[in-house]
């Protein structure tokens, strides 16, 4: 008997929702990077990407828990003397959700080539509809 490693050829994607609302920030993007990667599947290969596709709904009316809305900041630098931009999380909820959420998910990913491929399987949407209904997205219901 031969150990099974998944390579393009035998990799079977398949395409998962996620719904983020009322739901920790946090835990909605582990279990987007678990899935992107492919973690949650028996035939995974650590060096071969083998996830699948994920779509996450609701992104505006996820939750960050304790003072993180107030105290946690996205920072960005433009590369120039004093180009650091700073914005609270709480505005940043409010207007751009979705950039949120995928710092988050890119955050959880591995930083290398195969971490950059998973993630343009990712689409956010900040309200409940989504433009991914032809490939038939099944609801993820594992915790």
């Amino acid at each position: 008997m031969s150990t099974f490693m998944a390579n393009k050829g035998n990799i079977v994607r398949k395409w998962y929702i996620l719904d983020a609302a009322g739901k920790p920030l946090g835990k909605t993007a582990a279990t987007a990077a678990t899935l992107l990667r492919g973690k949650h599947k028996p035939e995974f290969t650590p060096n071969a990407d083998c996830g699948d596709f994920v779509v996450i709904i609701n992104a505006e009316k996820a939750v960050l828990t304790g003072k993180k809305l107030e105290q946690k900041m996205y920072r960005r630098h433009s590369g120039w003397v004093g180009g650091l931009k700073e914005t609270k999380y709480r505005i940043l909820m409010q207007e751009r959700p979705e950039l949120a959420m995928q710092l988050a998910v890119k955050g959880m990913l591995p930083h290398n080539t195969l971490g950059k491929n998973s993630l343009t399987r990712l689409h956010i949407y900040r309200g409940a509809e989504h433009s991914q209904a032809a490939q038939k997205p099944e609801p993820w219901t594992a915790e």
